[in-house]
């Protein structure tokens, strides 16, 4: 091991945390929406599309720019990652000063989107090698920050919208935004090569489960798994993103809320968006993740269906802060998942690839409740829709189930052979 000063792993999740709480403030979007499009004069589906182009990039740069985030280091990524970020919230400013739509399309959609990406796997794969005993619980800190955030920063938006002004708003947050994450970038690193945790070092005892394998970004297209986890991925997106922008009037129209009272219980989204994270990644240490997906699928196949059918005020209430526990739970999960599945080789660009399907989702969740509700008037359709896109991911996620336990004894049985030689 190198002979280097060894850091806090959990400073270094610490860090983490700084970074995806700030970039997690996309998440109050809903925030600005309104003041926004004031400023334009244009209604509010015309300002959600810089919202739906920043999804779709931070899938994009995720996916594409994931080797070169492996290449550099969590460092230089996460300094990257603070300067386009900042300098997209910054010019956002700018194009409202101006007036200006599609500079306001360019600076938030695709100059935030990238740094959207880069913030975002930029700490997971190095986090993954930090705690190789605790995956689960040290991703799902991280992207616990990347739910929270909408929590923290909503109110905070709100507040600087009404005293300083719109444009005023966006330079301050886009300081504060790059100020955290560049003070993050600085202190994250990977660990020593050969690194154990205390209790996991050779000799002292405990063992850490060896993934399955150990291979490359270009070798983990060539396993169905991949796909596999692309898909069920795409799925709990799409509808959960769809959910959590349509849960203002859903609630309206469901549970004849007023607006007022819609907006408040939407502020507790935030907040079990965020303990979803922490608490089924966790979890899944213990259940495993394969399985954590096959509860959410099942879950999700009777919530959709039953969500249109119930009147109970609390009732819907759980069932649709579960629903998003486990939105917010699939994204924790993600990276450890894939440390099992492929080993922590090119763990960053993996994750990248994978996240593609957020891009993609973000759009078409959002676009299909959008038309399906245009064209039945009712919410009613759109949820059976999603519950039978539950089916296939449930499907999907047994199947990955199947082939990981096939791997797994296969594994077993090799050991057991070069044990008897």
């Amino acid at each position: 091991m190198s002979s280097q000063k060894l850091k806090n792993r959990w400073l270094i999740a610490a860090s983490a945390v700084g970074i995806h709480i700030s970039i997690g403030s996309v998440y109050a979007y809903s925030v600005m929406t309104n003041p926004v499009k004031d400023v334009f004069e244009v209604e509010g589906s015309v300002i959600k599309w810089a919202f739906k182009i920043a999804i779709l990039l931070l899938g994009l740069s995720a996916a594409f720019l994931g080797r070169w985030v492996e290449k550099v280091g969590p460092r230089i990524s996460g300094t990257t990652a603070g300067i386009f970020y900042g300098v997209g919230i910054l010019g956002s400013g700018l194009a409202v000063q101006l007036e200006s739509l599609w500079l306001f399309y360019l600076c938030y959609g695709v100059i935030g989107g990238i740094g959207l990406g880069l913030g975002y796997i930029t700490p997971v794969s190095t986090l993954v090698k930090w705690f190789p005993d605790k995956r689960g619980l040290a991703t799902g800190m991280a992207i616990m920050g990347f739910g929270f955030a909408a929590l923290i920063f909503g109110p905070v938006m709100a507040k600087l919208f009404e005293t300083v002004g719109i444009s005023n708003a966006f330079y301050i947050l886009g300081v504060i935004y790059m100020v955290l994450i560049l003070s993050s970038a600085r202190y994250i690193e990977r660990p020593p090569l050969g690194y154990a945790p205390k209790g996991y070092q050779e000799g002292e005892g405990k063992i850490i489960k060896e993934d399955l394998t150990n291979i490359t970004a270009n070798e983990s297209l060539k396993s169905p798994r991949f796909y596999y986890i692309w898909i069920m991925m795409f799925i709990n997106i799409a509808c959960g993103i769809a959910i959590i922008s349509a849960a203002s009037p859903m609630m309206q129209e469901k549970l004849d809320y007023t607006p007022m009272q819609a907006a408040a219980i939407v502020g507790f989204i935030g907040v079990f968006n965020g303990l979803g994270r922490i608490t089924w990644s966790s979890l899944s240490d213990y259940l495993g993740r394969a399985n954590t997906f096959i509860i959410f699928f099942a879950f999700q196949i009777l919530a959709f269906y039953f969500l249109p059918k119930i009147g109970i005020e609390s009732v819907f209430l759980i069932i649709l802060f579960t629903v998003i526990t486990m939105y917010g739970g699939g994204f924790a999960m993600l990276p450890a998942f894939l440390g099992d599945l492929f080993g922590t080789k090119q763990l960053g660009a993996i994750h990248g690839m994978v996240l593609a399907a957020w891009g993609l989702a973000g759009v078409i969740g959002t676009t299909i409740y959008d038309i399906v509700k245009e064209q039945t008037g009712s919410l009613d359709t759109t949820l059976l829709i999603f519950a039978g896109l539950f089916i296939v991911a449930l499907i999907i996620s047994i199947m990955m189930k199947i082939s990981i336990t096939k791997s797994e004894k296969l594994k077993e049985q090799e050991l057991s052979i070069a044990t008897l030689l």
